[in-house]
């Protein structure tokens, strides 16, 4: 009896997926799977290749009353998809088949299997595609956040007004402190000697100068004595 409902079985799957049915031996065969990738997926996954799953279904001699052997894999050499990683997921997929072989026990099952595995498949893709977007929403609401931030400023109350205007009195008087600083040296560079400096000048700095006649000269500096004078000394004597 089991052996005529698996055969039964496998003739109407063949109708169902012509294209898609391969048989491995008797009792075994695998089955394609194209999964549909989440139209709201981010770009760089949309544009990916869909992933193919194979499900691969080996009949017990107790079939339809026993559950069927049940593998999960991808075509050979197939690209690996953003959102779906048969080796990390099978354990997960093959898990998500057990409700309906558990439902189904003693009838065929096998469409069932398959449309539960497309459909848990998409599933997970929807999953992780929705993550992604949630963490670049986030980053851009933190991105916008602090943007904002920059336009808000700090919130002005009392103490903060205090503050403010604290570090300004003292930006401002060291601006002055700086501008009188340097007019004084400005002025000093531009003052004309006194008669006071001119007295420290040696005569030769006074004749040079034109100012031998506005400074006592010093006695005790040779150079400090006007040529003119020199010459009146030596005639002199």
């Amino acid at each position: 009896m089991g052996r005529e409902e698996q055969i039964e079985e496998r003739e109407v799957l063949e109708s169902i997926f012509p294209e898609e049915i391969t048989d491995v031996s008797d009792t075994s065969y695998r089955i394609s799977i194209v999964l549909d990738p989440p139209e709201h997926d981010v770009e760089e996954a949309a544009t990916a290749e869909p992933p193919t799953l194979i499900l691969q279904v080996s009949y017990p001699e107790e079939y339809p009353d026993a559950a069927p052997d049940l593998d999960i894999f991808t075509p050979p050499n197939a690209p690996k998809h953003p959102r779906l990683d048969i080796q990390e997921d099978r354990s997960r997929l093959l898990e998500a088949l057990q409700p309906a072989i558990e439902e189904n026990i003693g009838m065929a099952m096998v469409f069932t299997l398959v449309s539960t595995l497309k459909d848990s498949a998409e599933l997970l893709m929807s999953e992780r595609a929705n993550a992604v977007q949630a963490e670049k929403e986030m980053q851009a609401a933190k991105a916008e956040e602090e943007e904002n931030r920059r336009f808000r400023g700090t919130p002005v109350n009392k103490e903060t007004f205090v503050e403010w205007l604290q570090k300004f009195k003292k930006e401002m008087d060291e601006l002055e402190q700086k501008e009188r600083e340097e007019k004084e040296a400005e002025d000093k560079k531009l003052k004309k000697p006194s008669v006071k400096d001119e007295k420290k000048l040696t005569g030769k700095q006074l004749w040079e100068r034109g100012l031998a006649g506005k400074a006592d000269y010093d006695e005790f500096d040779e150079d400090a004595v006007p040529t003119a004078a020199v010459e009146k000394i030596k005639l002199a004597v």
